[in-house]
């Protein structure tokens, strides 16, 4: 019989050189700079960026005290709540109509998805164009239908302005939730709704006892994407107001943008950026588990 040879070192450490590379990309790229931050957010740093010595807690404490600091959280949680909820089970529903076959499917799926292929910046300049209360392309509409005589103002108060970027949000976020949910759902044997048909299930039935549950997995990812990509959404919210007026529409990125570069407060901004990784962190680990866990009961 055939001994095996005894693994040699170079045998040993092979994969590790093979993911040598992508570690130490990651180490410049994303754990260096997450380093330089921490250690920021607890130093005196100076308007040049300049660490100049160890300052405790005294930057989270000006910022948790800041009279800005709790709308801001508010506005944050807002921001991203409203965003995920809703472009997940918009982007679901749109997944289940594209999931079925008709004439134009295709024309259907590209233009689903162009939303998605535009850059935040273009999709909220256009957004702040149609909400325009002078020249706006809405109020121009329905002048044009006789629906209205005179211009609306679409934005009376900071609320309407926030409002109106969380539209945006959603806008362009479900063609991502829906063009993952509909990978899923290409991914679902058809065995299954074959044997439920047989058994009289009701479409309901179907939807909620083998659709939801098979292509939960799928959403599950989409949903953790999202909450990290929208909670450190910038473009759209600066383009729009910019945060104002009086930071009534600023979330956890914008506001940590003016404390570093408008206000030269840099150790402030990192005290910032470190609470906001925590509770990005808390909300992705939460939902994780408590996804995993209904998914083993």
């Amino acid at each position: 019989m055939r001994k095996n040879k005894p693994r040699t070192l170079l045998d040993k450490t092979e994969p590790y050189l093979w993911i040598l590379p992508s570690v130490i990309l990651m180490a410049i790229f994303i754990i260096v700079p997450i380093g330089s931050v921490f250690q920021m957010a607890f130093s005196e740093v100076n308007k040049a960026g300049i660490i100049k010595g160890f300052a405790g807690f005294e930057n989270f404490e000006k910022v948790l005290t800041s009279s800005k600091f709790a709308l801001v959280l508010k506005n944050t949680a807002v921001w991203t709540v409203c965003v995920v909820v809703i472009s997940t089970v918009l982007g679901f529903i749109l997944a289940l109509l594209l999931n079925n076959a008709f004439k134009g499917r295709k024309i259907a799926r590209a233009i689903v998805v162009f939303p998605w292929a535009t850059t935040l910046v273009i999709q909220a300049s256009v957004w702040k164009f149609i909400i325009n209360t002078d020249y706006g392309a809405l109020n121009t509409l329905l002048k044009t239908f006789g629906i209205i005589e005179a211009n609306i103002n679409w934005t009376p108060t900071p609320a309407a302005y926030f409002a109106w970027e969380i539209a945006c949000g959603i806008f362009v976020t479900i063609p991502f939730v829906c063009f993952t949910a509909l990978s899923g759902l290409q991914s679902i044997d058809s065995s299954y709704y074959e044997a439920a048909d047989i058994d009289g299930a009701t479409y309901w039935q179907k939807l909620f006892k083998i659709t939801i549950p098979l292509v939960k997995p799928s959403l599950t990812v989409a949903t953790v994407l999202n909450i990290i990509y929208v909670f450190n959404s910038f473009p759209i919210i600066w383009t729009i107001t910019k945060g104002d007026p009086a930071s009534r529409t600023d979330t956890i990125v914008t506001y940590l943008y003016k404390l570093a570069f408008l206000n030269s407060k840099q150790g402030q901004a990192a005290a910032v950026s470190v609470i906001g990784f925590l509770i990005l962190l808390a909300c992705a680990s939460v939902y994780m588990v408590s996804t995993l866990k209904k998914g083993d009961e």
